[in-house]
Parts: C-alpha cells; structure tokens; sequence
C-alpha cells in the first residue's frame, strides 16, 4: 500500500494541472458501482475523465494482451490478476484487493416451480442454466466449483447455457430465457424485483486491481494508482457495500 500511495502521490500535482482520460478495463460485475464511484472520483480530480471497459475478467486480461490501452485493471477474481502478472501487463506493487462478493444461485421470482437449493437443479422442470462460461468468466469458474464439488457438473451439462459474462448470465433469468443461473449477490440486487436468491455459496471471491505496465513514464500512472486507493476509501466501500459487495 506504500509503493501505491507513494506512486499515487509522485505525479498527482502535475497529472491534475491538465485534462486526462484514464482508461479502466474491469469486470463487468462492478458496473453499476463503478459507474456511481467514477464521478465521485472525477469530482475530485478536475479535468480527468473515466473511461470503462467493462467485460469478463478473462477477455480483459487478453485485451490488455494485445495492446488494448488500458491503464487500470480490475478484475472480479486473483486468477486472472495472476495471470496478468506472470504475463507481465501489470505493476504487481501496486496490486490491492478492493472488494469481495458472494456466488449465488438465482431464480425469476415469479417461477412457477420455485427451487430451494442446489439439487433442485436436477428436477426436469429445470431446463437451461445460465453459468459465465468458464475459461474467461470468474462467477462460471465458480460455479463450476460449487458444481464439482456437489457431484453434479457432469449430470447437468445439456442444461448450462454458456454466458459471455455475469451480467448476461443475470439477464438469462430476468428475462425468463433459462430457470436459474450462477450470479453474484451484486447482481442478483440490480433486479431484486424480478429474481429471488435460491442459495449462496462460501466461496472466496475476491476483486484485486493494479496499475498496468502501460502507463510506465505516464501521468496517468498517478491517477490510476489514486483512482485504485479511492476505492478502498470510505466513500467508495459505502457504495459497493450498498450495491451487494462485501469488503476486500
């Protein structure tokens, strides 16, 4: 926390005596909050503008991979910040967790057959089950584990519908597309009038994020390391814990 603060601090006077567009790849889980967090921190920083790239965890490692200008990475697990570690598109004194969260099983709240855990998963009147898709989404990662774990992937794989990310998962249920799917609790709030929370799962979900290789020599590296201390502030801890996050 000292190396980000010191970074932080380093550059800030001169980042903020001109305009600057900080550009933030994070999982798309954090939308909403971000999106509330994002002018409180522009407020604060005349002349910087936010610019978000929300999307799968996965996607966004292999984004900033290809050279996608990114200069702040959130993601909603510590795989894929691993990952972009070992691959070398970050700067790893400046990673810190920010946030956590809780896997959930979710349901439309007007199902005509209502679950009530995991098993119920099995029952034929649960057809198609939304999951992110494994390989580059954090929440089907975990899902898949709660799945494994209770002897049941295997059984149900005609009925997982692939999702692109979270919140595509999430917007399977709501629009009565598939019975149930795997969000976190973040989620599951955004549209608490048209879902019902089935069950949750101890799983440690856990939101780091880290200035990138990117912005060596930049001023942004200023700002991406003040934007990343302010979500740990009590400012930006109220809004995600009001959106459904628990803390880091």
């Amino acid at each position: 926390m000292n190396k980000l603060l010191a970074i932080a601090l380093s550059l800030l006077l001169a980042t903020l005596a001109r305009a600057e567009t900080l550009t933030v790849s994070a999982a798309a889980s954090l939308t909403d909050a971000l999106r509330e967090i994002g002018p409180q921190f522009e407020a604060a920083h005349p002349g910087v503008t936010l610019r978000f790239n929300f999307g799968a965890s996965g996607l966004l490692v292999q984004q900033l991979r290809q050279g996608a200008p990114v200069d702040l990475l959130l993601t909603a697990d510590l795989a894929s910040m691993d990952q972009a570690a070992s691959l070398g598109l970050i700067r790893p004194d400046t990673r810190i967790n920010f946030a956590g969260n809780v896997l959930v099983l979710i349901e439309a709240a007007k199902s005509t057959a209502p679950l009530r855990q995991l098993a119920d998963l099995t029952l034929p009147a649960v057809r198609r089950i939304a999951i992110g898709k494994p390989t580059s989404v954090p929440a089907g990662r975990y899902a898949r584990e709660v799945l494994e774990a209770a002897g049941l992937w295997d059984a149900l794989q005609p009925r997982l519908v692939p999702a692109d990310n979270v919140r595509q998962a999430l917007d399977y249920v709501a629009r009565g597309e598939v019975q149930a799917g795997f969000v976190y609790l973040s989620d599951a709030a955004t549209q608490a009038d048209k879902l019902r929370v089935v069950q949750r799962f101890d799983v440690a979900v856990r939101y780091p994020g880290a200035v990138t290789q990117a912005t060596q020599g930049s001023p942004r590296a200023a700002l991406a390391a003040a934007l990343l201390l302010h979500l740990r502030s009590r400012e930006a801890q109220a809004v995600l814990a009001q959106r459904g996050f628990t803390p880091p």
